[in-house]
């Protein structure tokens, strides 16, 4: 479909956190969203290119704030394939994500930058990358997960000095309890990085104390942290606690007992989570041995772990995260994509512009079958994926 002509998705239903309107027209000119209302109160213009949104249902674009690979390829090991990787994302209804890299050296950090900084090719089609997500180095050993300790360090200002939304950094996750890292969370936050806690052996005050300087978000809730305990709550208890803190959380049913994902939607559903695949090269493949960072990860089924069991990243898709969460808390649709569409784009200062089906928002949506299945991905006002197309 054309980009210059207006696109009117006609006859759908609209679910978003805010709103539902059934039989509803949506008119958009250019990359934004220019008109929403039911269908008897929207005329068509006349000039419009119409996609039949009858029995589907039109939601924001899903928004995946850690990404690693997918389609057999690593974000961390080559960082240049940023674009072709991204580009496979529309299949699973993803408009906007932070591609991830993971601990290794610097320098592949900035390789990912540069990246980032060059700006996709220009066939490109696929979903805005927002930024990266640098996942380390500045982990603690004791909870590296699948993170190389050869390349874990302390924290250095001097080493972020250029680490910005502007240059391509978003969002930083490393462990508040280690020397210097309450320096560099605060110049980290100052700048407009999104400063996450994970990897971390942090102790509640600990935690308190990096969330005070500026920690705002929490890399994969449960896993590489230690455990809740009622008399040390440690780094759950902290960011579950304190309003200020967005919470990640992977809701594959493996990474975190379904049943825990309910108590946590409970506690913070109401705007504070946000679920993340944590996806690795694996995504999109079949069974078999793939890269993430320096190691080996062998996938069977859903499963991804390193040799000696650990989990490593995880095979799930943003439209699967999306089914989950409605499957293991009873949740509306609505309340499920709060998750993955608003509250994502409030924790990255994007609310303005992203999460919403309404005037004057992004033309990032998607269009889904009455079972939560991606059937159409609209991008700056482009479809760029249909099911069947």
């Amino acid at each position: 479909m054309s980009n210059t002509l207006p696109l009117c998705i006609t006859d759908t239903t609209i679910i978003t956190p805010i709103t539902t309107i059934s039989k509803a027209n949506v008119i958009i000119r250019g990359s934004q969203i220019e008109s929403v209302a039911p269908a008897d109160q929207l005329p068509i213009p006349h000039e419009a290119e119409i996609l039949d949104g009858r029995g589907l249902l039109l939601a924001p674009g899903l928004i995946d704030l850690q990404f690693n690979g997918a389609f057999g390829g690593d974000l961390t090991h080559d960082p240049a394939n940023l674009w072709q990787i991204g580009a496979g994302l529309v299949r699973y209804g993803v408009t906007s994500f932070l591609p991830t890299v993971i601990t290794s050296p610097l320098n592949n950090v900035r390789l990912a930058l540069s990246t980032w900084l060059e700006g996709p090719p220009a066939d490109y089609a696929g979903p805005t990358p927002l930024g990266w997500h640098v996942e380390g180095p500045y982990l603690n050993p004791e909870k590296k997960g699948a993170h190389n300790p050869l390349y874990l360090r302390k924290p250095s200002l001097k080493e972020v000095l250029s680490w910005s939304p502007e240059m391509g950094v978003r969002l930083v996750t490393l462990a508040p309890e280690l020397p210097g890292a309450l320096d560099v969370i605060a110049a980290l936050a100052e700048r407009g990085v999104v400063v996450s806690a994970g990897h971390s052996m942090a102790t509640f005050e600990q935690a308190k104390q990096g969330i005070n300087a500026g920690i705002r978000y929490a890399t994969h809730l449960f896993n590489a942290m230690p455990a809740l305990h009622h008399r040390e709550p440690a780094l759950i208890g902290a960011v579950l606690a304190d309003e200020r803190v967005t919470i990640g959380l992977i809701p594959d049913g493996l990474h975190v007992h379904p049943s825990l994902v309910k108590v946590v939607w409970r506690l913070a559903g109401d705007g504070r989570l946000n679920l993340i695949t944590d996806a690795m090269a694996a995504l999109g493949m079949a069974d078999g041995i793939y890269s993430l960072g320096s190691f080996d990860v062998h996938v069977t089924g859903n499963r991804a772990t390193l040799e000696d069991g650990t989990l490593a990243g995880s095979i799930l898709s943003m439209d699967q995260a999306l089914r989950n969460l409605i499957e293991f808390t009873g949740c509306s649709p609505a309340e499920a994509l709060q998750n993955i569409t608003t509250t994502p784009a409030m924790l990255l200062g994007l609310a303005r512009q992203k999460g919403q089906v309404a005037p004057g928002f992004d033309a990032d949506l998607v269009l889904l079958t009455p079972d939560f299945r991606v059937h159409t991905t609209i991008i700056s006002g482009r479809v760029v994926y249909e099911a069947n197309g």
